[in-house]
């Protein structure tokens, strides 16, 4: 089985609050969320959550990307660390579950409904 990929951006920070002095950025909050609970829900055989640096779309929030073999990216924007880890792993599960990755609009937790950014083709092998 291949492995599955959850990118999450740890510089982003929501650009309309100032962020507090030694606070941590809300990437940084969203990955230690994020690790967290996928360590109680999904095996770890199956997911690699990556910190990164930057994603380059410092204007968009919290940004997380999503990614496995012969499947598309997802492109998540405007994320909130409270709401969007538990989301993640439910959108995660749907993900691995995919044979495809295809995972339609109506499916999408409701939190990251309006999160979605781009879906991205698989390269071909």
């Amino acid at each position: 089985m291949p492995k599955h990929t959850i990118f999450v951006c740890k510089s982003c920070h929501n650009s309309s609050e100032e962020r507090p002095e030694k606070s941590p950025f809300d990437g940084d909050t969203l990955l230690d969320k994020v690790n967290t609970l996928c360590s109680k829900k999904l095996p770890s055989d199956e997911i690699t959550i990556q910190p990164v640096g930057c994603l380059w779309a410092c204007s968009q929030g919290c940004v997380v990307a999503v990614s496995s073999d012969e499947k598309p990216t997802y492109l998540f924007v405007n994320l909130t660390p409270e709401e969007s880890a538990a989301a993640l792993l439910e959108f995660m599960q749907l993900y691995i579950k995919s044979r495809k990755g295809n995972i339609v609009w109506e499916k999408l937790p409701q939190v990251l409904q309006p999160a979605i950014f781009a879906q991205i083709p698989p390269v071909e092998a």
